[in-house]
């Protein structure tokens, strides 16, 4: 499991609004039902789905470049061999507009390398631990 400090978990959680990458319409899935705990705890989620115009009430975009504003942390629920790619996008977003400074990737989902490589260039990255779970546990 990942070792990022308390401190650090409450920064990135004081966000008003999270891209949610692999976001899903499927009830009774995790990336339905944590984004919408989340929701529901008055993050505005901004879902990432190439598959679906709209999740959880939300328009849906294709890809993270494609959200529209400011997206001060992204979650991501999408197999471990696409963190690398996933950090790129991010690292691109952030330096075209600014945003992104933070990314969470979920339980199970993991690249010490690439997490390595988005932490020297910048980003506050979790991976590895539940945003649903962490969130219960450091803010109730």
């Amino acid at each position: 499991m990942d070792e990022t400090p308390d401190e650090v978990l409450t920064e990135l959680l004081a966000v008003d609004r999270i891209a949610v990458v692999g976001c899903s319409a499927t009830p009774g899935k995790a990336a339905h039902g944590v984004p919408q705990y989340m929701q529901r705890r008055g993050y505005e989620i901004v879902p990432v789905n190439p598959f679906h115009d709209e999740v959880l009430g939300e328009r849906a975009y294709d890809a993270l470049a494609d959200v529209p504003g400011t997206v001060p942390l992204v979650n991501v629920f999408r197999p471990s061999a696409e963190v690398p790619d996933l950090i790129d996008q991010v690292l691109a977003r952030r330096e075209a507009r600014g945003d992104a400074g933070g990314v969470w990737f979920q339980l199970g989902v993991r690249d010490d390398e690439a997490v390595a490589r988005g932490r020297a260039n910048g980003l506050t990255v979790v991976q590895d631990r539940c945003i649903q779970v962490e969130h219960r546990r450091v803010l109730g």
